[in-house]
């Protein structure tokens, strides 16, 4: 089974990969399962959010030409704050999807990628205070099937590696009310673009999602370009194979739905 449940197209603002040319990359690459999962991200792109009404019209012409070759998802990432959960809310209520990725990408509508949300502050302060944000969030919003790229903030750390158990209080909080909530977390295959040094989220944290009694995993690939669609699934799963996972999951009207790697 390889499924890539990570995938942005056209409808979302830093790509322009249309959605349908996805589609037949996926079939050819012999891909099961696609789900697609626009930006939205309230309080510092709002002018650029994904056209809901657009997205899903061509979504469902998709999938009536497509359904006898591969399984289409309807998705959405959710880049969500303390700020802006109310919105979010109002969005999952207006439109019927499979699957919701919930991803930090700004604290205090500053950007990380920018380095906005790190700069006057120290690495403890900008690590810890990221995780205290989606602690936050998964206290009262519940709409959602994973958490995205759960240590994204790596990504974008020019102090460096930083020490786990510093965080790790905070990330095993996290975790524990997302398997009380029977939600999961993602594997982001984009750490080997990234060229970063470890899986995304770490294999310790998978290691400690394990632990606590977590199952529910996705994979994917964060699809923003052709030759991103599908990259290193399957090195993925063997991955998780290693670290005693059984199971991947994917979703049909926000259930999860189990797959033996």
């Amino acid at each position: 089974m390889i499924a890539d449940y990570h995938v942005h197209t056209s409808f979302s603002d830093d790509s322009q990969y249309p959605m349908e040319e996805n589609i037949k990359k996926a079939i050819f690459f012999d891909i099961d399962e696609i789900c697609f999962t626009e930006h939205v991200d309230y309080g510092v792109k709002t002018d650029l959010n994904c056209d809901y009404k657009s997205y899903y019209k061509e979504f469902l012409r998709c999938k009536e030409v497509y359904e006898d070759k591969i399984r289409l998802k309807f998705g959405i990432e959710f880049g969500i704050q303390t700020g802006t959960v109310k919105k979010f809310q109002e969005d999952f209520n207006a439109y019927p999807f499979d699957f919701v990725i919930l991803s930090c990408h700004q604290v205090d509508n500053k950007e990380f990628w920018r380095q906005d949300f790190q700069k006057g502050k120290t690495q403890d302060e900008y690590q810890k205070k990221y995780y205290e944000e989606i602690l936050k969030v998964i206290n009262f919003y519940d709409d959602f099937s994973v958490l995205g790229h759960l240590d994204m903030i790596n990504r974008y750390d020019e102090q460096g590696s930083y020490d786990f158990s510093k965080v790790e209080p905070l990330i095993k909080e996290i975790l524990k009310k997302v398997i009380l909530r029977g939600k999961g977390i993602e594997i982001n295959t984009s750490s080997f673009r990234y060229e970063i040094d470890d899986l995304t989220p770490s294999r310790n944290i998978l290691r400690l999602f394990k632990n606590l009694g977590g199952e529910i995993i996705t994979i994917g690939s964060d699809s923003h370009k052709e030759e991103h669609l599908g990259y290193k699934i399957v090195e993925v799963q063997r991955e998780l194979k290693c670290l005693g996972f059984e199971k991947i999951y994917t979703f049909d009207k926000m259930q999860p739905i189990r797959h033996k790697i």
